[in-house]
């Protein structure tokens, strides 16, 4: 049977944008900085953000470029439809994992 890895997860907030990208990227390096040795993936949890600016863009971009530093891939779960197209429209999307909701 594969090892499937282990999945930290990170709830993203109600509004990804200008004065809240900065706490969400300070949060996730932190939570990847704990993975230590131990293999695993970071999924962040966009149940209840409800919009995401250029900021949260960047903030998520340098959040995957933080975590590609160990391998580490970063999953985007539960995003809106809304905010699946804001990634698009930046070209992003192949940049994350993707998921609906919650895990299978």
């Amino acid at each position: 049977m594969a090892h499937r890895p282990r999945e930290h997860v990170l709830a993203a907030p109600e509004r990804l944008d200008l004065e809240q990208a900065e706490a969400f990227r300070t949060a996730a390096v932190a939570l990847l900085d704990s993975f230590g040795e131990a293999p695993g993936r970071l999924v962040v949890d966009l149940t209840v953000t409800e919009r995401v600016d250029s900021a949260g863009l960047r903030a998520l971009i340098l959040v995957r470029r933080r975590a590609a530093r160990d391998g580490t891939p970063v999953c985007l779960r539960g995003a809106t439809e809304e905010t699946r197209g804001v990634l698009a429209l930046a070209k992003m999307e192949h940049l994350f994992e993707i998921e609906d909701g919650a895990p299978a």
